[in-house]
């Protein structure tokens, strides 16, 4: 990774986790998935990540992780040119060690700048076992660790993990969705203890995204921040998420908190746990983000590969009334959503 990718990284920015476009035949659909890329990139997220569990993990058995990885690269790629700026493109890299060699090196081959590396595929293995599996991938593509909530084919860690997955020289940063605050400390503790001032520390706790990231965490003497997100709630509602986390980087200069991001923080939660489906363990959750894009016109459906993957009853009159009390994209997805979705 560059010098200036990796500065952007270190400095937080808003990655959001890029659904998968399907039509209503259940079919991908590229044209979609480029008007979302757009989107991103137009929206001001400082990157994407593709091939992820917002993505679907089962693009690989349905023979679409190289398709979609590739279209949303060359996309971003045509944006570049008239829009230049960095931009981190992160990639789902998952299975076991064989299988996740294969998808590290492909997505560097096409452009990555790093993988996040999601171990649910071998989540019964000891820990050691698994550091192991991290190492070869570290030795193909830079490193975005994972702690992946339970509810969504994660395991639970221990701190001592944490502290050896620091020592893994090629980990550029860590992805922290245990949706837990005792397992968040394991992390942030860890980075802390390793002395790895180059390992950005990332939330993906979708149901505390706000406190995350105002949050001093001091331990050993030492100050770290939460610095910004890769999150599925931020596949909605992108702008607003890059204006955010602008205004928040103001707050930690200034030293205290007003009390209205508390109130905000527990309004974000609220609209995750509709469009997550948190009362039903999530079962909704990749159909929630789907339903809120294609409500704005830049999905075709909220369709999942799997037929048994939709939305939960009353989940869609949770959606309305969350939305009812957030402020979204929609105007400026109107605006431009023509021309995402015609450019070539």
């Amino acid at each position: 990774m560059d010098s200036s990718l990796r500065a952007q990284l270190q400095g937080g920015t808003v990655i959001p986790a890029s659904p998968l476009a399907l039509n209503n035949n259940r079919e991908w659909s590229p044209r979609h998935q480029n008007a979302l890329t757009r989107y991103y990139y137009d929206a001001g997220a400082g990157g994407i990540a593709v091939g992820v569990h917002t993505t679907q993990f089962a693009i690989r058995d349905h023979k679409l992780y190289e398709p979609v990885l590739s279209s949303v690269v060359e996309t971003i790629g045509q944006r570049q040119k008239t829009n230049p700026r960095s931009f981190i493109q992160i990639a789902g890299i998952c299975g076991d060690t064989q299988q996740a060699s294969n998808e590290a090196q492909f997505a560097k081959s096409i452009g990555y700048h790093a993988g996040l590396l999601t171990t649910n595929a071998i989540r019964e293995k000891s820990e050691s076992e698994i550091l192991e599996h991290c190492r070869v991938i570290a030795d193909i593509i830079p490193v975005f660790g994972f702690y992946l909530h339970p509810a969504v084919g994660g395991r639970v860690y221990s701190h001592q993990f944490w502290l050896d997955f620091c020592e893994i020289p090629n980990v550029v940063a860590i992805k922290i969705a245990a949706f837990n605050r005792y397992q968040t400390l394991d992390v942030v503790r860890a980075v802390i203890a390793s002395g790895r001032d180059d390992i950005a520390l990332y939330t993906g706790n979708d149901d505390n995204i706000i406190n995350d990231l105002l949050t001093p965490f001091h331990f050993n003497g030492q100050r770290r921040w939460i610095v910004g997100g890769l999150l599925g709630q931020w596949a909605v509602w992108t702008q607003q998420a890059t204006t955010m986390l602008e205004q928040i980087k103001k707050v930690r200069q200034q030293g205290s908190i007003p009390i209205h991001w508390l109130t905000a923080n527990a309004s974000l939660t609220d609209a995750n746990a509709a469009i997550f489906d948190a009362a039903n363990d999530f079962s909704g959750c990749i159909p929630g983000v789907n339903e809120m894009l294609r409500r704005q016109g830049l999905l075709p459906s909220n369709l999942c590969l799997d037929p048994a993957e939709t939305l939960s009853p009353d989940q869609s009159a949770e959606l309305d009334r969350v939305t009812a009390d957030q402020k979204t994209d929609n105007q400026f997805i109107a605006q431009n959503l023509d021309h995402w979705l015609t450019e070539n």
